[in-house]
């Protein structure tokens, strides 16, 4: 049943993907965007075949993405119709209800909306495009990229820092002033309520 890793030279269509989660940081597809438009031609080609997009192979064969929605969503946007992707398990004679049972069960979907509530597997959009805007995940991808954690292979870790910041941080802060928000998120981040969150790197109590 399971595949790992095995590339699909066949290019697929961006917008035949399935999201395994509902929201992505647009502020972290917008750098992703202009990192992607930097390159010329030939190197984004390149990037294409080296970049393969991590899916699931579930009912009726559909691609269900299971890592780089952000780049999947940012590379639609910038009107690329085709990715490579990587299959990672065959999940193809699974019936619809099971396989998500399975994907929750191997940490493979995230089904919280932008308010970090828990939705129905249905709620999920159908493609890409339909990912809607988390300021969380974004101020959870800058404070990674300033020190405030580690990088870390928890799946959804970036979520879980974010839900974490959710909770001390009000929206209005976070779309008024990113900037003084990832200031507020370093100190939360060293702080002893975050020790529980992966790649927490703050000081340990008696340093």
């Amino acid at each position: 049943m399971v595949n790992p890793r095995e590339p699909r030279l066949q290019p697929v269509p961006i917008l035949s993907l399935r999201p395994t989660q509902m929201t992505v940081g647009l502020r972290e597809v917008a750098e992703k965007r202009r990192r992607w438009r930097a390159h010329k031609s030939k190197k984004q080609g390149e990037l294409l075949g080296k970049h393969m997009i991590p899916v699931v192979l579930g009912p009726g064969k559909r691609h269900y993405v299971v890592d780089h929605h952000h780049l999947a969503r940012a590379l639609h946007e910038e009107g690329v119709e085709d990715v490579a992707v990587t299959v990672i398990a065959d999940l193809s004679m699974v019936d619809r209800e099971a396989f998500w049972v399975v994907l929750d069960s191997r940490r493979w979907v995230y089904p919280y909306d932008a308010k970090g509530q828990r939705r129905g597997y249905a709620d999920l959009p159908k493609t890409v495009a339909g990912l809607k805007d988390d300021p969380f995940r974004s101020l959870a991808g800058q404070l990674r990229r300033v020190g405030g954690y580690a990088k870390d292979t928890t799946p959804f870790s970036e979520f879980l820092w974010a839900d974490f910041l959710r909770r001390r941080l009000s929206r209005k802060a976070v779309d008024a002033d990113f900037e003084k928000a990832t200031e507020k998120a370093l100190a939360l981040a060293k702080s002893q309520d975050a020790i529980y969150l992966p790649g927490w790197c703050g000081p340990l109590l008696g340093d």
